[in-house]
């Protein structure tokens, strides 16, 4: 175990200023920050496809960390942690825990989304002991309907970007009516409020990997998820083409007594859509 952390540094409850640590696990150092008071259950942040550090919006992470010690981390081969990203879900969440294992931590709250969901539930089915609480955000259940689709949605979704000089998210994450193409220029906006010490992008064979251990998710038999019996929130937009909507629903049915927001007229991203109404809600349930 390895960390640069520091004792009796001032609690910082802003990720554009969360400082940037390593830990080696396993022959592999992942990258990541922690911002907030420490003490208690973490909330450990589980990110989506393609996604680095720098992917994060403050104006989730923020109100959170008001109260909650929170982490967020690169996955294996991603952004600046070493090593190669695994060709499937369930190595992700072997690799997750054994960072927050490393860490020293025996429980956590964990917030995701997207393919961070996928890892999350991935790690809760093989550790449920490690995990109090899920926050599932556009995301939806191992072998769920047409999540294998999402590889060709992101390739089309990514020319599309590129032919109008975009970021690829506001095509992947918003509606593209004159509500969702405004979310989705705030969005991309405050994704660059942190601006020293930011993370390496992903690289290309990296992010193709992911899509391949995606497709494998999408495909494979679902886990049974009546088993779990963690608080969980579910969320996601009424129109996300990534992750199907009607998954999240699903999710919410495989989960027993878990709870379902679903923002109308929004996309993927539509918890970013809706900061100010879900992160209230976020902080709440994780404050129970």
């Amino acid at each position: 175990m390895s960390t640069n952390a520091t004792p009796n540094e001032p609690v910082i409850t802003s990720y554009a200023n969360a400082p940037a640590r390593t830990i080696t696990a396993g022959g592999v150092t992942y990258a990541y920050r922690e911002l907030g008071p420490k003490g208690g259950i973490p909330v450990v942040f589980f990110v989506h496809l393609a996604a680095t550090l720098d992917n994060w919006d403050p104006r989730i992470i923020d109100p959170i960390a008001k109260g909650r010690h929170v982490i967020a981390f690169d996955n294996r081969g991603v952004g600046a942690s070493t090593g190669q990203v695994p060709d499937s879900v369930e190595a992700m969440a072997d690799d997750a825990y054994a960072f927050i294992s490393a860490l020293g931590f025996d429980k956590i709250d964990i917030f995701s989304f997207s393919l961070g969901g996928f890892v999350a539930q991935a790690l809760v089915v093989k550790h449920p002991e490690l995990v109090r609480k899920l926050v599932l955000t556009g995301t939806g259940p191992k072998g769920g309907k047409d999540i294998d689709k999402v590889v060709a949605t992101t390739y089309w979704d990514t020319l599309r970007a590129t032919l109008t000089r975009s970021d690829p998210k506001e095509f992947l994450f918003f509606n593209r009516d004159p509500v969702g193409k405004a979310a989705a220029r705030a969005f991309v906006n405050r994704l660059k409020e942190r601006t020293v010490d930011r993370d390496a992008k992903i690289k290309v064979k990296a992010f193709q990997t992911q899509l391949r251990a995606i497709t494998k998710w999408g495909r494979s038999t679902p886990d049974d998820l009546s088993k779990l019996t963690h608080p969980t929130l579910i969320a996601n937009g009424d129109n996300d083409r990534m992750v199907p909507s009607n998954l999240s629903e699903d999710l919410h049915r495989r989960i027993k007594d878990s709870e379902l927001i679903i923002y109308p007229g929004s996309g993927h991203g539509g918890i970013f859509q809706y900061y100010e109404e879900f992160a209230p809600v976020a902080v709440e349930f994780l404050a129970r």
